[in-house]
């Protein structure tokens, strides 16, 4: 069996590092995500963990440091250039396209990688309808595969709260990505849910050939579904290593999992 070691590296970050003026946000941050893996990203509130995910993403530019993707230095790239290199994402705070249906959240996603320009949309060009065509096709087998396709015509801000969750997925998965960040896929579900959403990660990773790195607070996600786990605290990294390495970690109790101790003891 190959280990965490062994896979070859999909995302790295080499001394990653941001200040917001006198604020270290995150500092040195180091990681080796494998190709393939399930992986974590934890810590407290403020942790700088949204921030790593914003600076990995395109949304800010790191101080110092570098971000590799298969090897090649995405550093400061553009959002939508990153998107378009297989990275894509969810956010903490859910951010559909409110007023647009569940299918046009998808086929938004799906307008990465089209080819025809927009000027040929009102002059109805072959090129443009062949793509809005195959657009069309694929944002409802996505929606068939992640459970949604019964809510395709539905507005997206009229759905449950996990349907809304998934939505978000579908349309980061219509991007086409190899890499997919997700930021608290467990926020605000019920215990239930929870346990749904693992079987769903973990499937997700199957049948798209992805490799997946989250931030969670819920802990029973985190070391259900990721095979490895790094711990932020106040922008730096105490701790990294295997769900039961994690667990038992001192540091990372102290600086974290002691209110997740105290509440299952």
């Amino acid at each position: 069996m190959t280990t965490h070691a062994e896979r070859p590296c999909a995302l790295e970050t080499q001394h990653l590092t941001i200040r917001f003026g006198g604020l270290t946000a995150v500092s040195d941050l180091n990681l080796a995500v494998p190709h393939g893996s399930i992986v974590g990203l934890i810590g407290p509130n403020g942790a700088g963990k949204t921030t790593a995910f914003n600076i990995i993403t395109g949304f800010y530019r790191p101080t110092e440091g570098k971000v590799l993707f298969y090897g090649e230095d995405i550093t400061g790239r553009l959002p939508h250039l990153v998107c378009k290199t297989g990275i894509s994402r969810t956010f903490q705070n859910i951010r559909l396209f409110s007023n647009e249906t569940v299918l046009q959240n998808v086929m938004i996603g799906c307008h990465v990688r089209q080819k025809s320009e927009w000027w040929m949309a009102p002059l109805m060009l072959p090129l443009f309808n062949r793509e809005e065509k195959a657009i069309r096709e694929r944002s409802y087998h996505l929606l068939e595969s992640i459970g949604l396709l019964p809510y395709a015509n539905e507005i997206s801000n009229s759905l449950p709260y996990g349907a809304q969750r998934r939505l978000e997925i579908a349309r980061a998965l219509a991007t086409e990505p190899r890499f997919l960040l997700l930021d608290e896929p467990a926020a605000g579900m019920n215990p239930q849910e929870s346990l749904e959403l693992m079987g769903f990660i973990r499937a997700l990773r199957k049948e798209y050939d992805l490799t997946i790195l989250l931030i969670e607070h819920d802990m029973k996600v985190v070391m259900g579904v990721c095979e490895y786990i790094w711990v932020l605290d106040y922008g730096v990294l105490i701790a990294e290593g295997g769900p039961q390495a994690i667990q038992s970690n001192p540091k990372v109790i102290e600086a974290y999992l002691g209110e997740e101790v105290t509440a299952d003891a």
